[in-house]
């Protein structure tokens, strides 16, 4: 049963693969990026104000930093970035991921509620053939960590639940369509006890970006399916939110109040029915989300 919700597009935005939304309280702003565009986007939520730069790599997911920058997960590793006055970003390589094969790239990713940065790999090109995708723990201290979740194709959906002990992930490629949940030691940063948490194969869409709320739900956008998904922390589906597109990447809380889902998408297989492909939106879905934590020195 489909709910009602609050949706408007944003203006003039069209994204080749829009992906990872992040609200910044400090700016009153919204960042996201355009992976194959090799762009990011800002959006001021006051003035509608719009801003462009560009990456000489592609940026897969961002991250608040404590200084008031941006922190990226890209092709070749964990960079810090600098927008100025410039159209283009500057990037300062914080570490290059030890054994990155040729042909992958970082993917979805975030801070958990310590401020770690977390991301994952894939394969640019027929990743069908390849499940060698892993998850990473980043920090300056440490550098990355050794995988600490592999065997994945397209890895996606990364999230934590308000306490920060439960971590959420994904694989989005059609020959899995499966979220996990596991415990997360928040001491040292340690995922253990992965165990299914929904199998998307029941549902609408295949699993790919995702936020939680206030009540430790599960939002995941339904990419082919044109729909948000909210599920309980026992994985029960308890909410879904209609799309006037077939394809959103990925969600995530923000605004003034923390009520609004700033929900990006792809452009790839448009379909007639679906007029806003690469679109971005601003949903209202009646509940309050969690801000997410900076990345900490």
């Amino acid at each position: 049963m489909s709910t009602q919700a609050s949706i408007e597009k944003v203006p003039d935005v069209h994204c080749a693969v829009g992906e990872s939304p992040l609200w910044s309280a400090a700016e009153g702003a919204w960042y996201w990026v355009d992976i194959l565009g090799r762009r990011i986007w800002r959006l001021d939520a006051a003035s509608g104000e719009q801003r462009i730069w560009f990456t000489t790599e592609m940026p897969a997911c961002i991250a608040l930093t404590e200084s008031g920058g941006l922190v990226a997960g890209m092709e070749t590793g964990v960079f810090e970035l600098t927008m100025d006055i410039e159209v283009h970003v500057r990037a300062a390589l914080l570490a290059a991921l030890p054994g990155m094969k040729q042909g992958m790239r970082f993917n979805d990713g975030r801070c958990d509620r310590q401020g770690r940065f977390w991301s994952g790999t894939l394969y640019l090109d027929k990743p069908e053939l390849r499940a060698e995708g892993s998850l990473y723990r980043y920090t300056r201290e440490q550098g990355f960590s050794a995988p600490l979740v592999s065997n994945l194709v397209v890895q996606n959906g990364l999230g934590f639940s308000p306490d920060g002990r439960t971590m959420y992930l994904s694989d989005s490629h059609v020959s899995r369509q499966l979220i996990w949940a596991f415990d997360y030691d928040t001491d040292s940063g340690t995922p253990t006890n992965q165990r299914m948490l929904v199998d998307m194969n029941a549902h609408r869409g295949r699993p790919d970006g995702a936020a939680v709320d206030v009540d430790g739900c599960y939002w995941i956008c339904g990419n082919d399916g044109g729909c948000l998904l909210r599920f309980t922390p026992e994985g029960k589906l308890d909410r879904t939110i209609d799309l006037p597109l077939l394809k959103p990447s990925m969600c995530s809380f923000g605004g003034p109040g923390m009520d609004t889902l700033l929900v990006t998408s792809i452009a790839a297989g448009r379909l007639p029915e679906d007029s806003e492909s690469g679109a971005v939106l601003l949903v209202r879905p009646g509940v309050q989300g969690m801000p997410e934590t900076a990345f900490r020195a």
